[in-house]
């Protein structure tokens, strides 16, 4: 995208990645960004996944999410192109919003690919458990219909 700028009376366009927009998107730009986000995961997967949301964003290529995955990188934080700053503000905004919306939280099990044994993944360089509890937690739609189990006596 070019964007127009002036320098002494002339008129420059610098063009910017997508990746470097979000980069130097504002919090209100990035909340709108990440809600549109979230709501297009709902309709497509039934879920929110952080993972999912830093794809979609930009933040996370799937080269780097294949390695992660395949135990070449040591945590994920690591290859995501955004600061910790922004993250914990992504991670904290669709918390709220999912938590409002009444979803339910899921703690999912994040396992390393490929051959060999399978290993639990890193979110964090910290490894902090509150942490890595955080990131693997999934947002699910309520679940509806009928409860049999809620009318038994």
């Amino acid at each position: 995208m070019a964007v127009p700028i002036l320098m002494a009376r002339t008129v420059h366009t610098l063009a910017f990645s997508q990746r470097e927009l979000h980069a130097h998107m504002n919090r209100q730009d990035l909340e709108k960004k990440v809600n549109a986000i979230t709501g297009e995961l709902l309709r497509e997967k039934g879920y929110i996944a952080f993972v999912d949301v830093f794809i979609k964003l930009g933040y996370l290529d799937q080269k780097g999410h294949t390695a992660w995955r395949g135990r070449k990188v040591p945590f994920l934080e690591k290859i995501l192109t955004v600061n910790l700053g922004k993250i914990n503000f992504i991670m904290k905004t669709v918390t709220r919003n999912s938590r409002r919306g009444q979803l339910r939280e899921s703690l999912t099990n994040y396992q390393s690919w490929g051959k060999g044994k399978k290993v639990p993944l890193r979110f964090s360089k910290s490894g902090n458990g509150v942490i890595e509890k955080a990131y693997a937690t999934h947002f699910l739609r309520p679940q509806t219909g009928f409860d049999q189990t809620a009318c038994a006596e």
